[in-house]
């Protein structure tokens, strides 16, 4: 990975400012990938922690929180071809307790929840607006999966011009190997990818410069 690195460091060296207005944005982090008996199945109870942790911070910070869902009509009539491709999607359709937030994630009154149909939470979704309207200019990115709906997610919010910063510990996927393989691609290409204890800073640095 060292020669890898140095190798992508020839032409993918630079790094984006964290903003002065973040908002968190928790993609999919959903019953289906704690479940044990379902298809989703990802083991990703270490990132549950992390989210609890930045999700409380949020809130002290009085940060804005935005979670993510994807729900399709019955059949996935709304599913397209992303329905077709992966037939384990049938776990997000209307009504399927796997497509819940977990008892310790969960969303409060003024949190925004966003449900969409596709990887990316921009896709099909008024979320682009909604972040303009709040001035929001960074994304503090967490969540499922890495390799799917995190990248999707990052590198929209990066050609739709707000900072993602996408949280090592709070991100999971299926293996080890993805996850680690979209982190390095989006840290190199489109995002910024922090450990938790650096989003905190982030965070904190951000909010107090508003005092």
């Amino acid at each position: 990975m060292d020669d890898v690195a140095a190798n992508y460091a020839t032409a993918f060296d630079g790094h984006l400012a964290f903003g002065k207005r973040p908002a968190v944005l928790i993609v999919d982090f959903v019953m289906a990938y704690l479940e044990p008996t379902s298809p989703l199945y990802a083991g990703v109870e270490s990132a549950l922690a992390s989210n609890e942790r930045l999700l409380a911070l949020a809130r002290e910070l009085k940060i804005p929180v935005i979670f993510t869902n994807v729900v399709y009509e019955p059949g996935g009539t709304n599913g397209g071809l992303f329905y077709q491709k992966i037939p384990a999607l049938q776990a997000f359709d209307a009504g399927s307790p796997l497509g819940a937030f977990p008892p310790s994630l969960q969303p409060a009154d003024d949190d925004i929840v966003i449900s969409k149909q596709y990887a990316s939470a921009f896709f099909g979704t008024g979320l682009a607006g909604i972040l303009q309207d709040m001035a929001i200019d960074t994304l503090v990115i967490t969540g499922l999966s890495t390799s799917g709906c995190v990248r999707a997610t990052a590198l929209d919010a990066l050609q739709h011009g707000f900072t993602p910063f996408v949280v090592r510990e709070a991100c999971g996927d299926r293996h080890p190997a993805p996850h680690e393989a979209n982190l390095f691609d989006l840290q190199t290409k489109y995002a910024e990818v922090v450990d938790e204890v650096k989003a905190a800073g982030l965070m904190k640095a951000a909010m107090g410069n508003h005092n």
